[in-house]
């Protein structure tokens, strides 16, 4: 560990230098999203324009990447986001952040913009800027095929951009392998800002393990808890996509944007519809689910063409949201979305936004270039994936993301346009779920899942082992008290696995005989010699989370940018069994769940961290250049 270091990279002059990570940071931040945090906050000035030179671009490895521990694949990209103008921070899994870690690197920090195409060549630890300018214009998957050739390496693997990312939409996400998708906050507009088209690493060096025998055998019983959890048996047989029955089934789908939370005739969207596309099951590095069906795409211009997923989020959004029902329609549109390098949450959601306002007259096709915008119709999703991804007509609305589409449609529109700080709600209907909505609505990158989505409220665990294993009693889905509580829980444990850069899905809200605080602090001994407690862990995630926040309150976000869409507080869900119809989120109620929210953070009632908490985390001296 003492060898792996931080790699600063000015893309205007071309100078490279690296620098060792010290241990008071390891224990402070981890690594991965962790110390990411910590370098973007020290190196970035508030104010700056995203797509300015001056803003920093970092890719990093976990703590425990590339090891033996189960999952370790997953990769950290951050920067100041040019969707939200607040912390960017997106994650993916395959095996590029272990190559990585392999070449002697656990972090790149990537600052000014090249004068023409260019992209970064780490071979072993050593550093190149290579010419792109033959590699612009091509697509995810043609990307790294030509880096291959040119290095003679077809071990190389790399990160890329596609079309979104070289036009700068602002949601265009980041690719490694078919579908590895650092989706959220836009870090591949980022990446397009800066002429920067790919990052290409092969590393040879040993990750040393300090203590292997112990190691090893905490590895064979992590692995039996993974390999005995149901929920993860069935995920390994249906992918992520397992979870869109049962959403559907309670009623917790978004539908024609936020009109329905039922699909009508839905069950062709269910993961079962999935197995007969699929000719295999594939992994992230390390991991023993394996959850990402492989299939060839199964009709029109691309057919035959391969590809991994969906996703459950891409399901949804290019499936429920936009009332889509046939699974090889949304089979076609997530091989599309990969390929031109778009996040898939975003394009459902404003492509939704949009058929809405044009089936209520707010828009026409004066607007749309022509297009009609109707519920369902494929090929419309199909050719919007490519009008946004290359800016084209209508497309180029909708590639400046939720904020600056409405300033340009007009205010009629805002209150259609379901987001939060910028960034487009997720796939999920979540008036229901008040714990579920607060995490959506806190979550620092914008509107998210995977910063705090409370799993742990479907346990129905009874009261006594509920307080055991979170410290109080859950909430349920429908209930509100505590959930300001179960959210801040749940960013701590999801800032653990983002931090060592292990996958969320193995971790203790998904089941409670999975992994939580305790056994992730003995798996940092074991690997890294690192010798921290479950409760020293807790506390390096209150820091990871609140030096995000410090990021965002810096850049003017408070309370005011927590706040839930309109719709939630005004429409009741319309469908759905007893007890899921008709709910909507209580404004009164919600306010009370901030407070509890901030609260139990230790930050004041506007989201600022008090003194006494950043005194209390060691950050009442950032930024403090330690790296």
């Amino acid at each position: 560990m003492k060898d792996q270091q931080v790699a600063y990279i000015d893309l205007s002059t071309g100078e490279v230098k690296k620098k060792p990570i010290p241990e008071s940071i390891r224990r402070s931040y981890l690594g991965g999203r962790g110390i990411d945090v910590y370098l973007l906050y020290n190196h970035l000035r508030s104010g700056i324009d995203p797509l300015a030179p001056e803003n920093v671009l970092t890719v990093s490895a976990g703590l425990v990447g590339g090891t033996l521990a189960p999952s370790s694949g997953r990769c950290h990209i951050g920067a100041k986001s040019p969707l939200t103008g607040l912390i960017g921070s997106s994650n993916m899994g395959g095996f590029f952040a272990p190559e990585l870690r392999f070449a002697g690197i656990d972090h790149l920090v990537i600052t000014g913009k090249a004068d023409y195409p260019i992209y970064l060549w780490i071979d072993n630890g050593d550093i190149e800027i290579r010419d792109a300018s033959r590699l612009w214009g091509k697509d995810t998957g043609e990307t790294p095929a030509l880096i291959r050739s040119e290095l003679g390496d077809e071990e190389v693997k790399t990160i890329c951009i596609g079309a979104a990312g070289e036009n700068l939409v602002r949601y265009a996400n980041v690719i490694s392998g078919l579908k590895n998708a650092a989706g959220r906050t836009g870090m591949g507009c980022v990446m397009g800002s800066k002429n920067l088209k790919a990052i290409a690493v092969r590393g040879r060096r040993d990750l040393p393990i300090a203590y292997a025998d112990e190691a090893l055998r905490y590895m064979e019983h992590l692995l039996r808890l993974m390999r005995e959890n149901p929920i993860l048996q069935e995920q390994s047989r249906l992918g992520t996509a397992m979870f869109q029955m049962m959403m559907d089934l309670i009623g917790k789908v978004r539908n024609r944007n936020l009109q329905r939370n039922q699909l009508a005739d839905g069950q062709s969207l269910y993961a079962e519809n999935i197995l007969k596309f699929s000719t295999s099951m594939a992994a992230c590095f390390g991991c023993p689910v394996h959850c990402r069906h492989r299939y060839q795409v199964p009709e029109g211009q691309y057919k035959g063409q391969w590809a991994e997923g969906p996703e459950w989020t891409t399901l949804g959004a290019l499936g429920s949201e936009t009332d889509c029902h046939r699974m090889e329609a949304v089979l076609v549109g997530n091989y599309l979305v990969n390929k031109y390098g778009i996040d898939s949450l975003d394009f459902g959601s404003m492509l939704s936004w949009a058929i809405e306002l044009y089936e209520r007259g707010i828009i026409d096709e004066t607007i749309t270039g022509g297009l009609k915008l109707q519920w369902g119709d494929e090929q419309l999703m199909y050719e919007m994936i490519r009008l946004v991804a290359t800016r084209q007509g209508f497309g180029n609305v909708l590639a400046d993301g939720p904020k600056r589409a409405v300033e340009k449609l007009g205010e009629k529109t805002a209150y259609y346009n379901i987001h939060v700080k910028g960034m487009s709600w997720l796939h999920t209907d979540d008036r229901m779920a008040p714990s579920h909505a607060l995490g959506v609505a806190t979550a620092t990158r914008g509107a998210d899942h995977l910063r705090s989505r409370p799993g742990s409220d479907a346990h129905m665990l009874p009261p006594d082992q509920a307080e055991k294993l979170f410290g109080f009693a859950l909430p349920g889905m429908t209930g509100y008290e505590n959930s300001g509580k179960l959210v801040r829980w749940q960013e701590l444990i999801y800032a653990i696995s983002d931090a060592l850069g292990v996958c969320k899905f193995q971790a203790l809200y998904m089941s409670p005989s999975a992994i939580g605080f305790g056994e992730y602090a003995q798996l940092v001994r074991h690997i890294t010699g690192l010798d921290l407690s479950a409760a020293q862990m807790t506390e390096a995630a209150e820091r990871i989370c609140t030096l995000e926040r410090m990021f965002n309150n810096r850049e003017g976000a408070s309370r005011k940018d927590d706040m839930l869409p309109q719709r939630y507080f005004t429409e009741p869900t319309p469908l759905g069994p007893e007890g899921m119809r008709d709910k909507l989120i209580e404004r009164e109620k919600y306010e009370l769940l901030l407070d509890e929210y901030y609260g139990a953070h230790g930050w004041d009632t506007n989201g600022v961290p008090t003194a006494e908490t950043l005194a209390r985390l060691g950050l009442d001296k950032e930024p403090s250049h330690a790296i």
